[in-house]
C-alpha cells in the first residue's frame, strides 16, 4: 500500500473517479476520467463495454509506447478549505485475463462499481499502474 496519510488513503478509497494522464512517445498529453480500484499498492482501470471509437484507445496506445501513467484523484468544494488531491505516478502496462493480477483487480472493480457486475469483463484488457511516486495535498 502507498505510504500516505490516512486522509489521502480515504480520498482514494471513497472517490468515485480519477483522471488518468498518459502521453504519447512524442509527448502529446492525454487525460481522461476513469473508474479505478487500488489493490495491493497498484491501481487498476478496466477497459469496459461502454461505447468506444472502434480503434485502439489512445490511453492504451500511449501506455504501450511509454510504459508510464499518472492518476489524479481529487476533491473539489466551493469551500476551498476542503480541497484535496492525491497524485500517483509510475510504470503502467496493459494486462489481460492471463495475468494473475486480473481476477482480483476485476473483483475489486466490481465491488466498487455495481455497473461492472453486468459487464463481461473477464477477458477484457485492464490498465495496471504501479506507482513509484505518490504525492498528496490538502488545504487544511
Amino acid at each position: 500500500m502507498p505510504d500516505l496519510d490516512g486522509w489521502a488513503l480515504d480520498l482514494i478509497e471513497h472517490s468515485r473517479t480519477g483522471h488518468l494522464a498518459t502521453a504519447s512517445s512524442d509527448g502529446v498529453p492525454h487525460v481522461i476520467p476513469v473508474c479505478y480500484a487500488l489493490v495491493g499498492g497498484a491501481l487498476y482501470i478496466a477497459i469496459d463495454e461502454k461505447p468506444k471509437s472502434g480503434r485502439r484507445l489512445q490511453r492504451l496506445r500511449n501506455i504501450e509506447q511509454t510504459g508510464l501513467a499518472a492518476l489524479v484523484i481529487d476533491h473539489y468544494d466551493e469551500d476551498w478549505t476542503q480541497l484535496a488531491w492525491v497524485l500517483a505516478r509510475g510504470p503502467a502496462r496493459i494486462i489481460d485475463h492471463t495475468n494473475a493480477a486480473h481476477p482480483p483487480a476485476l473483483a475489486a472493480l466490481r465491488a466498487r462499481y455495481p455497473q461492472y457486475r453486468s459487464m463481461a469483463l473477464e477477458s477484457s484488457e485492464m490498465i495496471e499502474v504501479r506507482p513509484d511516486r505518490w504525492s498528496s495535498w490538502k488545504a487544511s
